[in-house]
């Protein structure tokens, strides 16, 4: 009994269908899909954003690299 079966769902769609219509369902699934979309755009905005800040500094920290050191000689070889 602790699970719902079938008949379980049956019921809590009829339900819904006379508490919301027939006609608004469709409405409010189109507007979470509209908000959905509009989540992932700003998430792949946010990526963007990052991606171009990044940029900048990786080219900044490879152009400042340090000339090559000379190996020193030792007083006490020559």
């Amino acid at each position: 009994m602790g699970s719902m079966s079938i008949w379980h769902w049956l019921v809590v769609l009829v339900i819904v269908l006379l508490l919301f219509g027939a006609g608004k369902i469709p409405k409010l699934m189109g507007d979470m899909a509209k908000g959905v979309k509009a989540f992932k755009e700003g998430l792949k905005d946010m990526n963007d954003d990052t991606k171009t800040e990044a940029k900048p500094e990786a080219a900044a920290a490879s152009a400042q690299v340090p000339p090559p050191v000379e190996p020193k000689k030792d007083p006490a070889k020559v």
